[in-house]
């Protein structure tokens, strides 16, 4: 039903697109750059997005999905790259790679039809265009995506785009890339003459090709006026056709490449060179160079869903702002799998060092462990870093030793943050009411020797992604207690603190340690509880221990609902206003999921909202194996759909910078009277995943459990036992008190009801309008 309602609803927003406005009727703005800006580039012009086969990181390359999304979600002037491959016929079609067997369903129909042949000095076993007709390949063959980590579910159902059908979605520019002009003489198929037919056909601003030879058998046919020729580099190790030199020495003869191209495409690493560490070293002075010889300068290889530099921190619009926004020089376009992400960047972020202030009503920004995406969680460079990056709630997750000292780190297991392990084995054993695995426990060591360790950068993602962060920083800081933290929160004004506290039955029972009797005194010594002027929020998964802090008025008390829910009962939303003035809740308890795309969304938020209850989602993340398709691999399109969309209160994050990005820039008011550059939009949920036809789809899994009053309350905290009771001491009979109440265990939750019923958020109508022309091309077909 929401598929249908969607192609309706594309149709009626097509029927409108495709008619001029009506008098009174005002037709919806394409988004383009602010024209105050001044650029370094050759023409002082802003750069090209360009994008390659469309929006091609999500749909297959050139696809009219692809073309079309690409279309309405960059920036106006964007221009659109076809790869040139030609037919036996001498049809021409658009695909990057040179075996059609990579990104088409070919082998499929054509089980014998691959071959053998020579490629620039190189033999190539595969399918290739030149062996088939037009009508075997558009007639019969499909597109896939030819890169495994992108979804397949749009594979086998998309017809290969001609350059006619690209040029038919009237892209702002159009960009035609030669790729293999040599091979194709070699076989008496002609590229430049098709691209000389091409171009009196319809306009063709650029022309790019690998080889030299083609560029000058073409300069001569083409209006230089109309169109600039540019010459792509590849590896610096590849051999040019027609020269016989390695790139890496015709980069060296630019005066050269300026006698038959305007510009010179390259990959980005001869801008920016990417050391064996995977850090940026010192730029090149390639652009200042060929500025100089009056050459435009493109960058290629640009894609959010790639391990970036760890100098970006995961966000790809930094990978573009070190190409654009840079003291030096400023690249004239850049070549991307995904548009909208190079779009925002160049609109919203360049030339934005002064931001203002995150505008009224947006949600707060609340650090996990500080910036614990560039350091070491919880060390005093995290929470540095985190207040430089513009949060504006610093987090502290309270630990004890077993001197009593509180300290700042995300669990009680020192294997996880710190090199507890190589220091203190004999110590490590398994505590099953903390965590399944075996650790070094806090509580089990004095401060003296757990301020002697070394912090220890974390990934979420374990070795299973090979994602890890920033090994440079990897043991770098030093862990601070709750002293500290406060100390360093007042000095540095920050919006506010939130401190987290859990085990604290465990601990009182088992540690003979009072955690919430040790931060109640650590923030009234520091006069947090007499002033009002930054925020103090007190969080747990326990109510017992918000109830602590009842009669503490000038303290936010925080639910942390770990467990994933798909809706709470107006009982256990009722039972929450007794302990706390807001809840914590997983990213996933708010959006439904089917196969990395996001189909609805839960009423768990409106749920809470409707009694008062503030809702903080966690954990957002930038590295793109943490994003759902629809988020285009891109963080700020996530952060954008938990403000805009899902109107969350705050957002719970490794990357305070990102979320501070996003918050201050002024794309992120999505009002049209607002007239901003470049508005970035929140998702709508099922719109993607409507395009994808229920076969293509993983079964519906079962929903989640609704959140229950069982789920909520928690039996009162035990008394702190004295340290001599053996009987109490930290390990002690291993398991056997693993369901004891004194653990503040919580009875599982109870199955959800079977007529849940979704919400789509307002706003995102006008994202799902960005679909229109994909879904009427492919009717059309």
């Amino acid at each position: 039903m929401i598929r249908c309602l969607l192609f309706v609803s594309l149709l009626i927003h097509s029927s409108l697109a495709a008619k001029p406005p009506s008098e009174g009727q005002k037709a919806a703005p394409r988004a383009q750059g602010p024209p105050s800006k001044k650029w370094q580039t050759l023409t002082g012009q802003q750069p090209l997005v360009i994008a390659r086969g469309g929006l091609s990181g999500l749909f297959p390359e050139a696809s009219t999905y692809a073309n079309n999304m690409a279309k309405t979600l960059s920036l106006q002037g964007s221009a659109f790259f076809c790869n040139l491959q030609l037919t036996k016929d001498s049809v021409g079609i658009c695909l990057s790679n040179i075996l059609l067997d990579n990104t088409t369903t070919i082998s499929m129909f054509y089980p014998k039809g691959q071959k053998t042949y020579n490629v620039n000095g190189k033999d190539i076993r595969g399918w290739f265009a030149l062996d088939f007709t037009a009508d075997q390949v558009l007639n019969n063959v499909s597109l896939t995506q030819n890169i495994y980590s992108r979804p397949s579910q749009f594979d086998g159902i998309l017809p290969i785009a001609t350059v006619e059908d690209a040029l038919g979605a009237k892209p702002d520019k159009f960009w035609l890339n030669v790729p293999y002009d040599a091979f194709y003489n070699e076989h008496k198929i002609s590229m430049a003459s098709f691209v000389e037919k091409a171009a009196k056909f319809a306009p063709i601003p650029y022309i790019s090709s690998p080889e030299i030879g083609f560029l000058k058998a073409i300069g001569g046919k083409v209006n230089k006026m109309r169109t600039k020729l540019i010459f792509q580099f590849l590896d610096p190790e590849e051999t040019e056709p027609t020269t016989k030199q390695k790139y890496s020495a015709l980069v060296k003869q630019l005066g050269m490449i300026k006698s038959v191209a305007a510009g010179i495409l390259v990959p980005k690493e001869y801008i920016w060179p990417v050391n064996k560490n995977n850090y940026v070293e010192k730029a090149t002075t390639l652009v200042n160079d060929a500025h100089k010889e009056g050459l435009e300068v493109h960058a290629s290889g640009f894609a959010n869903d790639v391990i970036l530099p760890y100098n970006y921190s995961f966000d790809p619009t930094a990978e573009y702002l070190q190409f654009v926004d840079n003291s030096q020089f400023s690249v004239d376009g850049v070549l991307t799998d995904f548009p909208p992400t190079a779009s925002e960047a160049i609109a919203c972020f360049t030339q934005n060092k002064n931001e203002t202030k995150p505008k009224t009503g947006f949600p707060l920004i609340i650090t996990r462990n500080g910036a614990s995406g560039i350091y070491p969680g919880c060390t005093d460079l995290a929470y540095k870093q985190a207040v430089e990056d513009g949060a504006d709630i610093i987090d502290c997750s309270v630990q004890m030793s077993s001197d009593g000292v509180a300290f700042c780190l995300d669990t009680p297991d020192l294997n996880s943050g710190t090199n507890a392990l190589s220091q203190f084995m004999t110590k490590s054993e398994t505590i099953p009411e903390l965590q399944a695995e075996a650790g070094v426990f806090s509580f089990q060591l004095s401060w003296s020797d757990i301020k002697s360790l070394k912090p220890q950068m974390q990934s979420p993602y374990g070795t299973k992604e090979k994602i890890v962060r920033n090994p440079a920083n990897k043991d770098a800081g030093k862990l601070v207690t709750l002293n500290e933290f406060l100390e360093f929160a007042k000095k540095n004004a920050v919006t506010g603190i939130l401190i987290n506290i859990e085990y604290a039955a465990y601990l009182a029972s088992k540690a003979g340690l009072d955690v919430v009797g040790t931060v109640s005194s650590a923030l009234s010594n520091a006069t947090f509880d007499k002033q009002s002027t930054q925020q103090v929020m007190i969080e747990s998964d326990d109510t017992s221990v918000l109830a602590k802090f009842k009669d503490a008025k000038n303290y936010k008390r925080v639910l942390n609902i770990k467990e994933k829910i798909s809706d709470a009962t107006k009982e256990s939303v009722a039972e929450i206003k007794k302990y706390a003035d807001a809840v914590t809740i997983t990213k996933d308890s708010i959006v439904k999921i089917t196969d990395y795309f996001i189909s609805g969304t839960t009423n768990v938020v409106k749920e809470m909202k409707a009694a008062n209850i503030t809702v903080y989602a966690h954990w957002l993340r930038n590295e793109f194996v943490s994003l759902m398709f629809d988020y285009f691999s891109d963080p700020i399109t996530e952060i954008a759909s938990y403000a805009q969309g899902f109107k969350v209160d705050g957002i719970v994050t490794d990357f305070p910078g990102t979320a501070s990005k996003y918050m201050r820039s002024p794309c992120s008011d999505t009002d049209p009277k607002a007239n901003v550059p470049y508005p970035i939009l929140p998702v709508e949920p099922g719109a993607l995943s409507g395009l994808i036809g229920p076969e293509a789809l993983s079964p519906a899994e079962a929903p989640s459990p609704a959140l229950q009053v069982s789920n909520v309350v928690d039996p009162p905290l035990p008394g702190v036992a004295k340290k001599n009771d053996s009987s109490s001491s930290p390990g002690s009979g291993s398991g056997s008190n693993s369901g004891s109440s004194d653990a503040g265990s919580k009875s599982p939750p109870a199955p959800a009801p079977s007529n849940e019923k979704s919400s789509a958020f307002a706003n995102g109508a006008s994202w799902c309008a960005s679909l229109v022309a994909v879904t009427v091309l492919l009717l059309a077909n």
